[in-house]
């Protein structure tokens, strides 16, 4: 069966030099540490170690055939995003981003696939990039969560939504710039209690503002990280709706009957969570996905899937390659 891995990670080797290129301030940087490891840097300072496996696609390559992996979808690393820069900045900085992804992709162009980014402050610029990116050929766009303070129910947001929909550009939303970052210094606890919040967060502003209703059903969106603590925390959301009117006033489904809407990816890391993120969204909105290659992703990619005792044959293909390959127009 063909496995598609719809959410793996890329960063650029040689833009160690944006706050030249763009303009003084805080900006993700890299610097070499050997032939095989690299640093990002944020302002300057150490901010995250990564191997060659970000930059090199030939390493790719080697470690997916290592797990049978026939296809990834590469999107930049969130700190890319450049959503709080002036918006032609964040856009020269999308396009550099783009093309240096379909550089990478080149090497296998039939295994490499990429996801593009586009400057959501500016939603007239956004459109614009999403539809030359797409004509470049990237089989879709990643988003963040949530634009400085504009939840994904912004309307400027919205339009944008609006707009993907109608050139048939699938859209990953991935968490990012996690709240409360002074309660969360160590343990990485950003990664483990704000990331999974904020991908509830995303997909609770879209229901319960009633953003679904405007947006076409033809919209092709995916959330990472199995859509975070959405699937556990959905009854509580769908009481919460029944029981206070101030949950309800602008949703006028319950919140559970949005969930045929969107996909989630399958990075949830154990029997239990897949199974209630299957039951929650249907097979057929699950699709495979690794976070490939940071270390908070699944390191031997598919096991999960692949070893899932409760799983038919056919359940086992659809969630490793055949619902990505629809979503994304994989042929």
């Amino acid at each position: 069966m063909k496995t598609i891995d719809i959410h793996s990670h890329f960063f650029p080797a040689d833009i160690d030099d944006l706050d030249v290129r763009f303009g003084e301030g805080i900006w993700p940087g890299f610097r070499r540490v050997s032939e095989e490891e690299g640093m990002i840097t944020l302002d300057g300072k150490d901010y995250r170690p990564i191997y060659d496996a970000c930059w090199n696609a030939q390493r790719r390559i080697e470690e997916m055939d290592k797990f049978s992996v026939d296809i990834q979808i590469m999107c930049a690393t969130p700190i890319l995003f450049a959503y709080a820069k002036p918006s032609d900045q964040a856009l020269a900085c999308a396009q550099l981003i783009n093309d240096e992804a379909l550089e990478l992709c080149s090497f296998n162009p039939g295994r490499l696939k990429a996801m593009c980014q586009v400057p959501l402050q500016d939603i007239d610029l956004a459109c614009a990039e999403v539809s030359r990116a797409m004509q470049n050929g990237h089989v879709a766009v990643q988003i963040g969560n949530h634009v400085n303070d504009k939840n994904l129910d912004d309307e400027g947001v919205i339009t944008f939504l609006q707009h993907c929909a109608s050139i048939n550009a699938p859209v990953l939303v991935h968490p990012w710039d996690m709240m409360a970052p002074e309660r969360m210094p160590k343990y990485m606890l950003q990664w483990l209690v704000a990331m999974p919040a904020e991908t509830q967060l995303s997909i609770l502003s879209l229901i319960l503002s009633g953003a679904f209703e405007r947006l076409p059903e033809n919209l092709k969106l995916c959330f990472a990280h199995g859509g975070g603590s959405f699937a556990y925390l959905m009854g509580r959301v769908d009481n919460a709706w029944k029981e206070r009117d101030i949950v309800g006033k602008d949703c006028p489904n319950l919140p559970s009957s949005y969930v045929n809407r969107f996909a989630v990816d399958s990075a949830v890391f154990s029997e239990d969570a897949l199974d209630l993120l299957i039951k929650c969204s249907g097979v057929d909105r699950v699709m495979f996905g690794t976070d490939y290659p940071f270390p908070l992703g699944e390191t031997a990619m598919g096991s999960l899937v692949r070893n899932h005792s409760g799983l038919n044959e056919q359940e086992r293909a659809a969630i490793l390659g055949e619902n990505a390959a629809e979503f994304f127009n994989i042929d």
